[in-house]
């Protein structure tokens, strides 16, 4: 908590200063600066990038299709994951504290809120009748896969990426949300797309796809890993990286946050996130997708989009669901 507190009021004390200053009176490059200014804590830079484990082709979008209708809350299969949360009295879901507009701490009220959060306050609902039986367990990017696989967390909800690899590793709701890889920078900076970041500094999140995104790009940008993405954009405000890179719904809750900074750049990978569920509850990947199902079809995904997402355009129709069996 005191890092999160720290890189927030960075952000408060950074983003008027970038505000005023021109683009002439900004760093032009990291390079150089990184040693005069603080960094935020556990950045790699260069990033280790991780290798990729082997993985049958698969379309990472198909997940498992719902059993029937869903059972009434409070009501769950007995023997089953969802049975022993109901028991349990709570839902416990990973989430991200730090992501504008998708899970954040609200600060009048320090309460966590945003469109994740309502996706999990949704599932919360599903089970128990009421959305406040949740525990929310704020975890880094590099979290997500072992809070899963040790059980700590029932669900990850945090701008997840469904990938065929992943699929190996833990099991994911269809998909709920789509987006894509692209850059943040400062204006005036001059870079538009990767091609102009060669020897350049890029931040992502460690353990995300995004950081193996940047090293794969031929220009050969530089990446450096942080915890948060958040932590990214104090990084670019300070000069010490020249772009952040993941997907454009996130770039677009931080160009939000500081107008001195604008989304740029192509499509450089598909980015569909899903709920992340064990893979040895599949029974509970079924019934998140019976509850992502309702959501489509009565028009809560659409309101919760409104609610949170017009920054990034009219809502577009829910991402259509698809199942493997």
């Amino acid at each position: 908590m005191k890092r999160v507190v720290a890189t927030l009021a960075a952000l408060v004390l950074l983003t008027p200063l970038a505000g005023c200053g021109s683009a002439d009176e900004r760093p032009g490059s990291a390079t150089g600066v990184r040693a005069a200014l603080p960094l935020p804590e556990n950045v790699q830079d260069p990033a280790e990038i991780p290798s990729a484990r082997p993985a049958p082709d698969c379309d990472p979008r198909a997940s498992l299709r719902p059993t029937g209708a869903l059972p009434a809350p409070g009501r769950m299969p007995a023997g089953s994951t969802m049975a022993r949360i109901v028991a349990r009295g709570r839902l416990i879901v990973g989430i991200d504290q730090n992501a504008y507009l998708f899970g954040y701490r609200d600060p009048n009220t320090g309460d966590l809120v945003g469109f994740e959060i309502d996706i999990a306050r949704a599932m919360a609902k599903a089970l128990f009748g009421d959305a406040r039986k949740i525990q929310f367990l704020a975890i880094t990017t590099a979290d997500r896969i072992p809070v899963l696989q040790s059980g700590k967390a029932d669900m990850v909800v945090r701008t997840m990426t469904m990938t065929c690899e992943r699929w190996q590793q833990v099991s994911f709701s269809t998909e709920y949300l789509t987006s894509h890889q692209r850059l943040l920078v400062r204006k005036g900076s001059g870079i538009r797309e990767f091609t102009d970041l060669g020897g350049r500094k890029v931040c992502a999140t460690r353990g995300s796809t995004s950081i193996v995104t940047i090293a794969e790009q031929p220009a050969k940008p530089i990446p450096v890993a942080t915890d948060s993405t958040l932590d990214c954009l104090v990084m670019l405000q300070q000069g010490q990286v020249d772009a952040v890179s993941t997907i454009d719904v996130l770039l677009a809750g931080l160009a939000a946050q500081d107008p001195s900074t604008e989304v740029v750049g192509r499509f450089s990978s598909d980015e569909p996130s899903g709920v992340g569920i064990a893979k040895n509850s599949p029974d509970l990947v079924r019934f998140a997708n019976g509850v992502l199902d309702k959501m489509r079809a009565d028009g809560s995904w659409t309101s919760i989009y409104n609610r949170w997402l017009t920054p990034l355009g009219p809502a577009p129709a829910p991402p259509a669901p698809v199942y493997r069996d």
